[in-house]
């Protein structure tokens, strides 16, 4: 392959960015690498040291080429993560040269490189059997590469293939034993005939992140899902096309899953905030976290009972498996009593003053000025010259002035058949 003539090489810009002018710190005792001039070429790009850190951010730099691999393998012996996003690497050779040169690297950023239609050959993918966790998002990377790069990591354990436009996927005759995370999110993926494969080759996987896909629906039944996701703890399904609650009974066919994202989906557009919580949790009795929150003791209560309630009258064909476990729990609840929690507008009190008791029926919206005034016509006492006390009937604390005019009757909590007393004010 001829050398792209355009971009920059990976050595000039490791050797400005972090040249001792540029990065002028050492971290800690020989952690900048000291290079013993050789007798190279006069007037080499490299200074006698850089000091460059375990972690290379050199993303967006322009880099479409490695340079002189002596001086990469001099300069990063110690590098164990590398961010090489949107660059302009587009030849899996100059990758290649890069990482071959680099004996610790454990995680490595391609994203945003333009590796669409690029192939890799075998003895070059070699070079990269040290990653454990690798990035390949918006990379438009073949599903080809990507089942070869899975052969030759043997301990590879995250895998990110975000952005890449895959409608399907081909299964692997080499599992991957040490993946636990993939992200495949924002992809093409509908079918779950393709997610199915994920399980034969990733017999570890721990996190599978696959919002943004348009899965219509998951068509395995117990036995397979047990045996192709043993170890499955966590599910992220945002955005799903998922439309049937036999879906969502099917994720208690992961035997570990514990962790479940699932908000966009068709299915739940209908259900008020509350409701779909609850329902959810209810259908999914092992789960620990929701969305992002974890699922305590009393709510998973609340929701199961919730359930039992909110299926009642449903047909019995039309009644989810879950239901009938449900009641085997907790019995078949009564529907929850509406309680009307407006206060009260009237009350009917006795009014005493001096010898005289008066039946009067009151509005509680009122103010103890208005009161007053309604009182005058009953016990011939100008407002200003009363005193009001409330007695509570069903207490035992004495009288209660009612002393502030501005204050609203039902404050007091007045109910049918307390005592309102006329105390008239003395000179």
């Amino acid at each position: 392959l001829p050398q792209p003539s355009f971009g920059r090489t990976f050595v000039e810009v490791i050797s400005e960015k972090y040249s001792p002018e540029n990065f002028p710190y050492r971290r800690g005792p020989g952690m900048g690498v000291v290079v013993v001039p050789t007798q190279g070429p006069q007037g080499s790009p490299m200074k006698d040291r850089l000091n460059l850190p375990s972690v290379l951010v050199l993303n967006g730099c322009g880099i479409s080429r490695a340079g002189d691999q002596a001086e990469i393998s001099a300069f990063c012996a110690h590098v164990m993560e590398l961010d090489l996003s949107h660059n302009k690497l587009q030849d899996w050779h100059e990758i290649s040269k890069i990482v071959s040169n680099i004996p610790n690297l454990e995680f490595l950023n391609l994203s945003s490189n333009p590796l669409a239609g690029m192939t890799l050959e075998p003895r070059c993918a070699e070079t990269f059997s040290r990653v454990r966790r690798l990035v390949l998002n918006n990379t438009q990377v073949s599903w080809d590469t990507v089942l070869l790069l899975t052969r030759e990591i043997p301990e590879l354990e995250e895998l990110f293939l975000c952005l890449n436009e895959y409608s399907s996927v081909s299964a692997s005759s080499v599992a991957c034993p040490t993946l636990r995370l993939l992200h495949i999110t924002d992809n093409s993926l509908q079918d779950w005939a393709e997610v199915r494969k994920f399980g034969s080759m990733f017999p570890s996987l721990d996190t599978l992140v696959m919002a943004n896909n348009n899965l219509a629906s998951i068509q395995d039944g117990k036995d397979i899902l047990q045996r192709l996701f043993p170890n499955l703890r966590s599910i992220n399904l945002h955005n799903s096309g998922l439309n049937q609650w036999e879906d969502i009974e099917k994720l208690n066919f992961f035997p570990k899953l514990e962790e479940v994202r699932l908000q966009g989906i068709p299915l739940l557009q209908t259900y008020t905030n509350a409701e779909r919580r609850s329902l959810m949790i209810a259908q999914l009795p092992c789960i620990s976290m929701l969305n992002g929150s974890s699922v305590t003791d009393s709510e998973r209560e609340d929701a199961e009972r919730f359930f039992i309630r909110y299926y009642l009258d449903y047909p019995e064909e039309e009644l989810p498996f879950r239901y009938h476990s449900l009641v085997t729990k907790y019995g078949k609840l009564e529907p929850l009593a509406e309680i009307d929690l407006r206060p009260r507008c009237r009350a009917q009190v006795e009014v005493h003053c001096e010898e005289k008791v008066e039946q009067l029926n009151i509005r509680l919206d009122q103010t103890v000025a208005e009161l007053k005034k309604q009182l005058t016509t009953v016990v011939q006492l100008s407002a200003n010259s009363m005193r009001l006390y409330y007695i509570d009937k069903g207490s035992a604390f004495g009288p209660e002035e009612m002393k502030y005019n501005t204050r609203a009757l039902h404050s007091y909590s007045i109910q049918d058949g307390d005592e309102i007393l006329v105390v008239p004010k003395t000179k």
